[in-house]
């Protein structure tokens, strides 16, 4: 039988996803929701929708400690999807899973690159050390796990090309991290949900990072402008900067354009979406795992764009 499945932090931008993924599979799921969220009207959107396919919306909250104890001896699997803010109060749901008792199987809220190998600077740096924490608070408890790194959220950066300071379709003039030639890892988010709802139940993800790596979807920076370049017939000016230049100004950028520098830092420069070898002894490769899960290209999700 799949296993039962919470997802707390389901009506933000990557737990939607995974919710969804959930329901798809035949997962009996539960979302935890706070009090309020039926009174944002995005939310309670979703919440009709989570309801429409089958998921149990149970009210609960991450610093209620009872109402998470509660939701958690329903289930096997917890997935937490909790924003940024929220990382380092992950520990509560440690002591509840502790409590608790029964859990096969904790996903903390990761859905980026790996921060245990990344090459990060300041301010990427601060922002992911709540996540390592995590991670070391998980391994001490001997709570079994899966990391998910899902490397670069398609939604964030194919419409813009991976500009900084921009959130809307690129304009006239790029800038380009470094010489734009090393690799990067796109994932469409769908997908992301989708590897993950499917390593849950897999003895081969357990106690490893899921490494989510599209071999399709692997591309410099210059190939991804070309591309686009191609469909639209339409050539960007593009603006190159050192290394030096990218560290200068991303300590200069003010927040919280200076964290997406830093990340973009990680990714286009050092290649941390894909310089990683994955040994078997801390990691696996979703696409390898799962070979019949048809994911997005780049290509694919470039031309619903232009």
């Amino acid at each position: 039988m799949a296993s039962r499945i919470l997802i707390i932090g389901g009506t933000g931008y990557i737990g939607k996803f995974i919710v969804s993924a959930s329901a798809k599979s035949g997962h009996p799921t539960v979302a935890l929701v706070r009090d309020t969220a039926p009174s944002d009207p995005t939310k309670a959107k979703l919440l009709e929708e989570f309801t429409n396919s089958g998921v149990t919306v149970v009210k609960g909250d991450l610093y209620d400690h009872e109402s998470l104890v509660k939701a958690i001896k329903q289930v096997d699997v917890v997935i937490s999807t909790v924003g940024a803010m929220q990382i380092a109060d992950q520990t509560k749901i440690i002591s509840a899973i502790k409590e608790a008792g029964n859990v096969k199987r904790f996903l903390p809220s990761e859905f980026g690159l790996d921060v245990d190998r990344a090459h990060t600077v300041e301010p990427a740096t601060s922002a992911f050390a709540p996540k390592v924490q995590i991670r070391r608070a998980v391994e001490a408890e001997g709570i079994p796990y899966t990391f998910v790194s899902s490397n670069y959220f398609a939604g964030y950066s194919l419409p813009t090309l991976a500009q900084t300071d921009s959130f809307g379709p690129p304009q006239d003039k790029l800038t380009i991290f470094g010489d734009g030639n090393v690799k990067a890892t796109f994932v469409n988010e769908e997908d992301i949900g989708t590897y993950t709802i499917r390593a849950v139940d897999d003895p081969r993800t357990l106690n490893k990072i899921l490494y989510i790596r599209p071999p399709g979807n692997v591309y410099t920076h210059n190939e991804l402008i070309s591309l686009w370049e191609k469909r639209t017939g339409k050539s960007f000016e593009k603006v190159y900067l050192t290394e030096e230049e990218v560290l200068k100004k991303t300590q200069e950028a003010p927040f919280p354009i200076n964290i997406v520098m830093a990340i973009n830092y990680s990714i286009f420069v050092k290649g941390d979406t894909t310089n990683i070898k994955i040994d078997p002894s801390f990691g696996v490769e979703a696409s390898e795992l799962y070979p019949d899960v048809k994911y997005t290209t780049v290509e694919e999700y470039i031309s619903r764009l232009v």
